[in-house]
């Protein structure tokens, strides 16, 4: 999941995400694994791509993805929950790149086997809600 927000715009957080969500993605294609990626903003969730076996990506993949808008953290993690349940013959995993700047801590997606919270959040006062996230769902937090 990637939080595509207008908040990631700030400071190259959303550059640094895609910098991100490529180096995963070539990891998964190196595994031989299944890949989906659900980009969230304003009162959008968009299946950006769908469930597949992982390839080859490059930077003109992430290149069109733009911030702005709000966060619906909560649709997207209901999104995530309906991908994830459909594919129960795999361990599944559920990452969140996101600078956490939304109001809204919906409960861990039950169909998530593993979920890590990657925080790119840069604010002068931080918010440290990815943080708080990871920890209400006992998932992985990693600072980018």
């Amino acid at each position: 999941m990637l939080d595509c927000s207008a908040s990631m715009r700030h400071d190259g957080q959303l550059a640094r995400a895609k910098g991100q969500l490529l180096a995963l993605m070539q990891e998964a294609y190196q595994r031989r694994d299944h890949v989906a990626l659900l980009c969230f903003a304003g009162d959008v969730v968009e299946l950006r791509l769908p469930p597949r076996r992982a390839s080859a990506w490059n930077d003109d993949w992430v290149a069109p993805i733009a911030a702005g808008g709000g966060t619906p953290l909560a649709l997207g993690v209901l999104r995530a929950q309906q991908l994830l349940a459909k594919h129960e013959s795999r361990q599944r995993w559920l990452w969140l790149l996101t600078d956490g700047r939304s109001n809204e801590s919906p409960a861990r997606p039950a169909a998530a086997d593993v979920a890590c919270v990657m925080d790119f959040e840069r604010a002068r006062t931080p918010l440290h809600r990815a943080r708080q996230l990871a920890a209400q769902w006992d998932a992985r937090y990693l600072s980018a």
